[in-house]
């Protein structure tokens, strides 16, 4: 398809990647299809809906290759779900609503595809209880460059232990040696290829971000019944007493067999969001009293049981930690089945990355066009979150930089976000997320949590941080391995050496 209208619409991903440009884009609907493609193409990049937001799904000249008609969903069972790659989170829950069943290691963004979540080893909000994307993938269909169609099932395919797989195509014998270097041991990670002795086939391509393969198909786990879900906003008056709120949540819902209190997540945002969603209104569209003087929001999904009087005891034990943690005063609650309600306060979670996401843009539009979105998806080890939230208030105030902080506490994975008022506040912000990258290492933790790598500049320069220039090296070779014409996603990761 050579439309320049249709090709106009998919020449950015949700990181208004700059420079983006293609002349062809190709919707296959089956593996023999992308296989012919790949073996005539010279480069193809694989995009989803492309809500990447790293420049990851932004192309620079390669045939774009749309994973849309891969569409399929077939439930077999109560713990087994067949999708295809083009299915998005939200057709996907609603074909596992009507059956009962769940896919709980979602992102917050539901226009996800599945195929971008295998790419990225996506995370959200309750990766805290569920784990990430990885944890739920037990088999993939990937189309290799060179048309080779792989069925990768987990727990058939096994690294030797001399550290490579060897793969027998039908036109040739692959030997892919695993790299060597130490991943962080953290709740969430997306940086670059996945390594570990052993490990199995199915991980090295989850996460790699299409470098190494299109994956067309998924067969996911589900859980047998739908979580019966109460979301609660509550509003702190100091960061200390909302991180040890939160410390004491994810301690006892460790112990919720004998506690009974079940937090699948806890997100926050700071004092700046929160000043942000009441500049924009979001606070009373949705009709939630942000308290003049909160300073942290946290967002609670607490798991409840099915009977209604276990109900109403575990959610009186969670008012008593709200009303010994100072808060119980300030909060919303959506109760179950109030799903109105729930959707105002997810509004109001999701009003903040919209509210900087549009300044960004106007400072682009009204400042200079060269702006653009600067911030991180860093993690660190729960101990060591109130250390790193103090680094990032010492790296933004020392340089002058207005910026607003939020995620997902519960795995101390949290994202800064600068809101410029010029370019040197961009490239202000480039440095001091560089330096905090570093930080981050050093409390043991990842600078690279759930968005993956792409084609950002910084994003590369903290994948380089963490495995150094032999660990990029052995990131090249496995590339090669795979795709030694360097087809799919040039430039994505790291560039061609």
């Amino acid at each position: 398809m050579r439309d320049g209208d249709v090709l106009a619409s998919h020449l950015e991903d949700a990181a208004h990647f700059p420079g983006g440009h293609a002349t062809e884009l190709a919707v296959p609907s089956s593996e023999a299809q992308v296989a012919n493609l790949l073996r005539g193409s010279r480069t193809c990049l694989p995009i989803g809906s492309q809500s990447s937001l790293t420049g990851g799904a932004t192309p620079m000249g390669e045939t774009l290759v749309s994973t849309a008609r891969f569409h399929r969903i077939e439930i077999a069972g109560s713990e087994r779900v067949r999708v295809g790659a083009g299915v998005t989170i939200t057709e996907l829950d609603r074909a596992l609503e009507d059956a009962g069943l769940s896919y709980p290691p979602a992102p917050t963004f539901y226009g996800a595809t599945i195929g971008g979540t295998i790419a990225t080893n996506a995370a959200g909000a309750a990766t805290f209880k569920y784990g990430t994307t990885r944890d739920w993938v037990d088999a993939i269909t990937v189309v290799l460059p060179d048309g080779d169609v792989l069925d990768i099932d987990r727990g058939r395919t096994s690294a030797h232990a001399d550290g490579y797989f060897e793969l027998q195509l039908a036109r040739r014998t692959m030997r892919i040696d695993v790299p060597r270097y130490r991943m962080p041991q953290v709740a969430k990670l997306s940086a670059g290829y996945f390594a570990a002795p052993a490990m199995d086939l199915i991980d090295l391509f989850i996460g790699s971000e299409g470098t190494l393969g299109i994956v067309t198909a998924a067969t996911l786990r589900v859980l047998p019944k739908r979580p019966i879900l109460c979301l609660a906003f509550a509003f702190f008056e100091e960061r200390t007493p909302a991180i040890a709120f939160v410390r004491h949540l994810r301690e006892i819902s460790a112990r919720r067999e004998r506690t009974g209190i079940d937090a699948a997540a806890i997100e926050h945002m700071d004092a700046r969001c929160l000043a942000l969603v009441k500049a924009d209104g979001l606070d009373r569209a949705n009709g939630i009293r942000i308290p003049a003087e909160a300073q942290m929001a946290l967002l609670v999904t607490l798991e409840l049981p099915g009977n209604a009087a276990a109900q109403d005891d575990v959610l009186a034990r969670f008012a008593g930690l709200l009303a010994h943690a100072g808060a119980l005063d300030h909060v919303e609650i959506a109760a179950p089945g109030e799903r109105g309600r729930a959707a105002q306060l997810l509004a109001v979670r999701e009003a903040v990355p919209a509210a900087v996401n549009a300044r960004v843009g106007r400072a682009k539009q009204s400042i200079d066009p060269r702006i653009e979105k600067t911030a991180a998806d860093m993690i660190v080890p729960f101990d060591q979150l109130e250390q790193l939230l103090a680094r990032y208030d010492a790296a933004f105030s020392s340089r002058g930089l207005d910026a607003a902080v939020w995620g997902h506490i519960s795995d101390g994975n949290v994202h800064p976000n600068v809101i410029p008022r010029s370019l040197a506040d961009v490239e202000s912000g480039k440095a001091a997320i560089l330096e905090l990258g570093r930080e981050v290492l050093r409390l043991g933790g990842a600078p690279l949590a759930e968005h993956g790598v792409g084609r950002n500049p910084v994003k590369q320069q903290l994948l380089r941080m963490m495995y150094g220039d032999a660990g990029i090296d052995e990131m090249r070779r496995v590339k090669r391995a795979i795709d030694p014409e360097w087809k799919l996603s040039p430039g994505v990761l790291f560039a061609e050496a």
